[in-house]
């Protein structure tokens, strides 16, 4: 009975997406599902409401996207970004270098009009020698790359809130991915596309070093001080943005409307959302009983969660299926620690690059006046071979360690 009410929830959850209401919306249905079917007290629910929503984690997590999205307001004022692309083109010279490397940097800023700073500078790398939905396809892929492992993103800093696994280890080990991500996106379609820039290569290499240095120390000192202090995210990020607001020489006018912009209504709520969902979910007990449920499959645990978080975000999203999903694995797979993690974050990333659920493959696409469909076509040979690769690693790991 159990499954089964989970089941229900995460239809409900389905369906309610389906419907174009937003996240917070949808999980919050789960939640008033998860109350009726587990027969919670309202009294009870109400406590956990309130727990859910004003417990450590919770605000952690707020203060975490409010932190990065106020840092990443201040890149843009100072136009950083696209200074890191004209630095990329005084170091290598290269269209492939361009078409890789400046979308992923700009995959730095979590957000999703950022893919959009990427399509001007993708066409000009590709030019004629690759097509608009390849152009497409490069620009989505490679700017999400970051968004696969760095705890700068929503959907990582909630994985590894759940599963409690170490951040550092997690992120260490999913490098490797990174590199065959890049590989993959080079040698499917990036190849393709000739070498030399057409304009002459700087004779100033380090005037260029210190413009890539100019425009990414704050996101880069950010990411140092979380992965080797293993401090909180937004106790990292706001002594960044005090430095940056001292050096780049902001006013307080400059400044100012950032308080405001930086709060992101509805990913903070759907973030807040998501926190009560995981304590009723947790309250329910359902959670610590999952491990006896599924030791009786005849498939392997692992395969399962893989499977779901691959298939999960493909109809629910990234941050629905880590709600949901994750607090699960870790019950039924108590000690799968940082490479379980790292397995079932490769499964939702690459789901979540055909995923018609995820809002940047619709602005893009729109955008470069391709169709979705087009995207998925372009994808498939590198989901696959990812997914195949990747699976061996984590494999791997999983003997290991």
């Amino acid at each position: 009975m159990d499954i089964l009410k989970l089941l229900v929830i995460f239809v409900c959850i389905i369906i309610v997406i389906k419907l174009n209401k937003t996240l917070y919306i949808s999980i919050a249905a789960g939640v008033a599902a998860t109350i009726i079917l587990f027969g919670i007290n309202p009294l009870t629910a109400l406590r956990l409401i309130v727990i859910g929503a004003f417990r450590k984690d919770t605000i952690y997590l707020v203060l975490a996207f409010y932190t990065i999205t106020f840092l990443q307001r201040m890149l843009e004022k100072r136009g950083h970004i696209l200074m890191a692309e004209r630095a990329l083109n005084g170091l290598f010279n290269s269209r492939r270098v361009n078409a890789m490397v400046a979308p992923a940097i700009i995959g730095l800023l979590p957000s999703a009009g950022a893919v959009l700073i990427a399509a001007p500078i993708v066409d000009n790398a590709g030019g004629d020698d690759i097509s608009k939905e390849e152009k497409t396809f490069i620009t989505s892929y490679f700017r999400h790359i970051p968004e696969s492992f760095l705890p700068t993103y929503s959907s990582v800093l909630l994985a590894l809130n759940l599963s409690g696994a170490d951040m550092t280890a997690f992120v260490v080990g999913m490098l490797p991915m990174v590199v065959i991500q890049f590989y993959l996106g080079y040698f499917f379609y990036v190849r393709k596309i000739p070498q030399n820039i057409g304009v002459p290569e700087s004779r100033d290499r380090m005037k260029e070093i210190k413009k890539l240095f100019v425009s990414l120390w704050s996101i880069a000192l950010s990411i140092a001080i979380i992965l080797v202090f293993k401090i909180s995210v937004h106790l990292a990020v706001i002594p960044v943005i005090i430095l940056s607001f001292i050096l780049n020489k902001f006013s307080y006018k400059e400044i100012k409307p950032m308080f405001v912009s930086a709060f992101e209504t509805k990913l903070i709520v759907s973030t807040v959302v998501i926190m009560i969902f995981r304590e009723i979910l947790t309250y329910t007990g359902v959670i610590e009983r999952l491990p006896d449920y599924f030791s009786v499959l005849p498939v392997s645990t692992v395969v399962i969660f893989a499977l779901i978080f691959f298939f999960g975000p493909l109809i629910a999203g990234s941050q629905a299926i880590i709600a949901l999903g994750m607090p699960m694995a870790y019950a039924a797979i108590p000690d799968g620690g940082a490479v379980l993690l790292i397995l079932l974050m490769c499964m939702l990333y690459i789901s979540m690059q055909v995923s018609p659920t995820h809002i940047c493959l619709g602005i893009i696409t729109e955008h470069n006046g391709t169709s979705f469909i087009d995207l998925v076509r372009k994808t498939m040979p590198v989901l696959i071979t990812f997914i195949l690769i990747s699976s061996v690693y984590c494999y791997l790991l999983f003997l290991i360690f």
